[in-house]
């Protein structure tokens, strides 16, 4: 079994220490650290006298990363004192580090991310491999956390208050270079010989190493948070917060509190206040939803737990993409640069052209950032083909439909491009709402037709909805799964039904807050509170973005296609309040210049002023509370209908689709975690309440009864 830190002493008297925990792929702060460390630190104490420096690296294809979550998540309040005290004692093994009398250099030799960047920061001097693919950084803020490990305070005594910031409160992860420049990292290597032989010159070189805070002399860079520039900065930084968050988040207001706190008292009393921020947020319940979601259950996904076995993995090699609007542009875009040919076709070469152009743009923006050089811009571009013609098509391993969502239509272009690629390509729609079965009756081969549903922009929006139709074969899962993490794309599977997961759980979110709207709730209470029960946009704009005229033909289709099975047409509350503003008001959202938001050319949209006259009901009473809830409880239910369906297949998929694809609150960890943290008895009753006074829809469905008798989570 090898040591998780080896000690390995020179003939030049250097130490040089390699992170390797056993049994594990990465190396995490987990209880076999803490204990190695100890040891290390008690040796390197011990023989001080016979060492000139200590170097730091890794075994690991990693650096370090960061805090053991699987610890994390379990720590709840009645162990904060236990825990708190465990981070005190690693926190110590780092200042005997920093302390130790000599020089300690960080040969950084791959991703150096949470615990791993703090452990770097403990050390006098920082070199790191020249790769772009290695990241530093501190993103414990994305998991409901701050960095507890000394984060706050080194970043802030490193850099300054205003410019260590962003790094803690955004989570920012940079590569070496543009560390360099920060100021992060001290020195470049272009392989591991080179990392360790500038570590050891530079431990020759400056035997008397010592951390600049522990100067007499030192100042923190711009000022403490009494000096006026700083002042100023924090004067209007809570609320410039505030406006971001929303109060759901509580480790951004942590992460300032810590930075302001800490800046203004010495090293270990701010080392002190950080650790009391960190407990609190590792014992709160936001932590654990997150960390829960977006790693564990993320992770899963990433894995290829929805992906069917005993297929072997597939590259797809070339894509065509049928449609170069906006969603097709972007899928084009996506594939080019994961290094897919793409063929981009639409009706005339001018819209294919036109599409190819979007990828310009977007890749000029990577080369400004200095993200992409103006090789890897052309190479990228050239991999884009448009064209007009069906026949360039052939050679593609994938077909990806992405043209308006008409039936018809799709099943034209489908047809067209099946004819030419032949039997053994996987044709795919980018359809929002339409039954990917129904879909399928357009190719012969209806197991090589899969459901490929993109969020827009697709250059931001990292979820694909991946839809099995009734005919859909598992290979061919197997290929569009495999796609979708070729692009680097998060995966999730489901079952075929009317709007899938995703465009059924959104529409109950934008359906909820017109109907607010039409009973006369004011247009700003229900975009406020919105946002403060954790959506990123309000469901009035956010219905403005995807058109008002879209969802009223989407709601027509469907009505069409019910009718002609014999089903009944279900009617909403939003119906009345969407056809007036469509066809008496004319106003069909943001493409249209105007919907529930007014969009002046160049300044800041704001709500249509004449909502409040034809809407709004002075006498309408609702608490800020129930306009919340209703919001959130009307999509979490309709995630329990989809699991219930069997739409959904995993808690994951719902969770991690939730969020990703539809904005749900990320504080919560998702629609079902939602439920769970709630409690289901309570989420129960509370529904019951919203079901007596706003409608049927809110009633509880009878798998959510079932799990709570039984005593169940989602799990």
């Amino acid at each position: 079994m090898t040591q998780a830190i080896r000690y390995e002493k020179g003939q030049d008297q250097i130490v040089v220490l390699t992170l390797d925990m056993p049994g594990q792929s990465a190396n995490t702060m987990n209880a076999v650290y803490r204990e190695a460390m100890a040891a290390t630190v008690a040796r390197l104490q011990a023989e001080k006298d016979g060492i000139a420096g200590v170097v730091i690296t890794s075994a690991k294809k990693t650096f370090f990363a960061g805090g053991d979550l699987n610890e994390l998540i379990k720590v709840d309040k009645a162990h904060a004192k236990e825990f708190s005290d465990s981070v005190r004692v690693l926190k110590a093994q780092l200042r005997s580090l920093e302390t130790l009398g000599k020089p300690v250099v960080a040969a950084i030799n791959g991703a150096a991310l949470g615990g791993g960047w703090e452990i770097c920061l403990a050390c006098h001097y920082r070199v790191a491999l020249d790769d772009q693919s290695l990241q530093l950084g501190l993103p414990e803020v994305t998991l409901g956390l701050l960095p507890g490990g000394g984060g706050v305070v080194r970043m802030v005594r490193l850099l300054g208050l205003e410019k260590a910031l962003p790094y803690l409160l955004e989570g920012k992860k940079i590569r070496p270079r543009q560390a360099l420049q920060a100021g992060l990292i001290d020195a470049l290597a272009v392989d591991r010989d080179e990392l360790l032989a500038k570590a050891r010159a530079w431990i020759l070189a400056h035997p008397d190493a010592a951390q600049p805070w522990d100067n007499k002399a030192y100042q923190i860079p711009g000022g403490t948070p009494s000096s006026p520039k700083v002042a100023q900065m924090l004067a209007i930084a809570p609320s410039i917060l505030r406006s971001k968050t929303n109060g759901c988040l509580p480790a951004p207001e942590k992460i300032l509190c810590a930075a302001v706190e800490g800046a203004q008292v010495d090293f270990d009393t701010a080392h002190l206040i950080e650790t009391r921020y960190f407990t609190e947020l590792v014992t709160g319940q936001v932590a654990k939803n997150m960390i829960g979601t977006f790693w564990f259950q993320l992770n899963d996904i990433n894995a290829g737990r929805s992906r069917p076995e005993g297929f072997a993995p597939y590259l797809t090699r070339k894509v065509g993409v049928l449609g170069a609007g906006m969603m097709g542009a972007g899928i084009a875009y996506v594939s080019a640069c994961a290094g897919v040919e793409v063929v981009l076709k639409d009706i005339n070469l001018a819209a294919a052209e036109k599409g190819k152009a979007h990828s310009a743009t977007l890749l000029d923006k990577k080369v400004s950032r200095g993200q992409l050089t103006a090789e890897q811009r052309e190479a990228t571009l050239a991999r884009i083909h448009p064209t007009q013609s069906d026949a360039d098509l052939a050679g593609c391993d994938l077909i990806i439909e992405a043209v308006f969502e008409d039936r018809e239509l799709k099943a034209k272009v489908s047809a067209a491009a099946q004819n030419v690629v032949g039997p053994d390509a996987v044709i795919a729609s980018n359809t929002s709402t339409l039954p990917i079965s129904g879909l399928a009756t357009a190719v012969p081969d209806q197991a090589k037709f899969i459901g490929l549903h993109f969020f827009s922009p697709v250059d931001k929006m990292p979820l694909v909805e991946i839809i099995k139709g009734t005919q859909t074969s598992d290979e061919t899962l197997a290929r569009g799964f495999d796609f979708v993490l070729q692009i680097k794309k998060t995966p999730i599977v489901v079952n075929d039904s009317r709007g899938f997961f995703t465009s059924r759980v959104f529409g109950t979110f934008t359906n909820e807050g017109i109907a607010m709207l039409g009973e006369g709730v004011a247009a700003p209470m229900i975009e406020t509170e919105a946002r403060k029960a954790g959506m990123p946009v309000g469901p009035l704009a956010v219905s403005d973005e995807v058109s008002l005229s879209l969802m009223s033909h989407i709601r027509q289709q469907t009505a069409k296609d019910l009718q002609a099975e014999g089903k009944a047409v279900p009617t909403h509350p939003a119906t009345q309040v969407i056809d007036l503003l469509v066809n008496e008001y004319q106003r069909m959202g943001k493409a249209a210049g105007g919907g529930f938001y007014e969009y002046p050319a160049g300044g800041q949209k704001y709500l249509w002023p004449e909502l409040k006259s034809r809407f709004e009901r002075p006498d309408q009473r609702i608490s800020a509370q129930d306009v919340r809830d209703r919001l959130l409880f009307i999509q979490a239910i309709e995630t329990v209908r989809c699991v219930e369906e069997g739409v959904l297949m995993s808690t994951a998929d719902a969770n991690v689709g939730s969020i990703f694809g539809i904005g749900f609150a990320a504080w919560s960890g998702g629609a079902l975690q939602f439920i769970n943290q709630y409690g289901l008895n309570d989420f129960i009753a509370r529904a019951r309440y919203l079901a007596e006074q706003y409608g049927e829809r809110f009633s509880p469905p009878a798998l959510l009864l079932q799990k709570a008798a039984q005593g169940e989570v989602f799990r």
